[in-house]
Parts: C-alpha cells; sequence; structure tokens
C-alpha cells in the first residue's frame, strides 16, 4: 500500500485544491448555500453523509474554526 499511499501524499494537496475548486464554483455560480448543495448532494443514509456526520462527531468544524482562529492570532503576534 506504500505506492498509492506515496501517490496521495505527493499528489493530494493538488487534488484537494481542484475538488475545492470545483466546489467553490458550483457555490459561486448558483448563488446557493453551501449547506443547500451538500443537501442536494448527498442521499439521506449514505456514504457522503454518514462521513459528513463523523467529521461532525470528531469535531473537524470546531477543529477547523480554532486552528483558523490561532493561526490568525499567531500572525498578528509576528506582526
Amino acid at each position: 500500500m506504500m505506492t498509492p499511499a506515496t501517490a496521495l501524499c505527493a499528489c493530494g494537496t493538488a487534488f484537494f485544491l481542484r475538488t475545492v475548486r470545483a466546489a467553490a464554483d458550483l457555490i459561486l455560480e448558483s448563488g446557493a448555500h453551501p449547506e443547500d448543495t451538500i443537501d442536494r448532494v448527498t442521499t439521506p443514509r449514505g456514504c457522503t453523509i454518514a462521513g459528513l456526520n463523523e467529521f461532525e462527531h470528531r469535531g473537524f468544524s470546531s477543529a477547523m474554526i480554532r486552528g483558523i482562529l490561532t493561526s490568525s492570532k499567531r500572525a498578528a503576534e509576528l506582526g
């Protein structure tokens, strides 16, 4: 499994950025709220909503917010 792991680690940032770009374009073009778009692309009791629920259960959104705030505070301290 080292080859797939290496590919994901080496390429993961670019893959993620391409996905983020496509998702942002979808939101910007439709003018919809991101949560409304998420609702449109998830199936009740499907694998996507299961993953999203696990993110929330594990505190992913809260951790992202705390990380951004902490980084911003540190950046301000560094001046």
